[in-house]
């Protein structure tokens, strides 16, 4: 699902969560909120999420897990090495999601 470039995912992980069934839902503490824990719960996932600060009841987080997340979030960097698509010169979705594809098999084949 395509987000614009503005917009945060956090209203489309609802979508995403659908059809699937994972064992966990990593999250950074911009997904921290309780209403996406039970959707992630109802999936029945358990959410790895870590809670925010200002959160009154801190739910307990598997540490270990969350450490997963270090690998998306080196995949994102590599991804922000192609400008075209960091600053999303694409205007149409599906050109967007081309790039995407092509830059993701040019990183996975280095």
């Amino acid at each position: 699902i395509l987000t614009p470039g503005q917009a945060s995912e956090y209203g489309a992980a609802p979508a995403l969560l659908a059809g699937f069934s994972p064992a966990a839902v990593l999250g950074d503490k911009g997904y921290d909120s309780t209403a996406l824990r039970d959707i992630i719960r109802a999936v029945g996932a358990e959410p790895v999420i870590p809670p925010r600060k200002n959160r009154l009841e801190c739910p307990e987080i598997d540490w270990h897990c969350y450490k997963d997340r270090n690998l998306v979030e080196r995949f994102f960097q590599k991804i922000k090495q192609f400008r075209r698509l960091a600053t999303r010169y694409e205007r149409l979705a599906r050109n967007y999601q081309s790039l995407l594809n092509l830059v993701s098999a040019v990183i996975w084949l280095a």
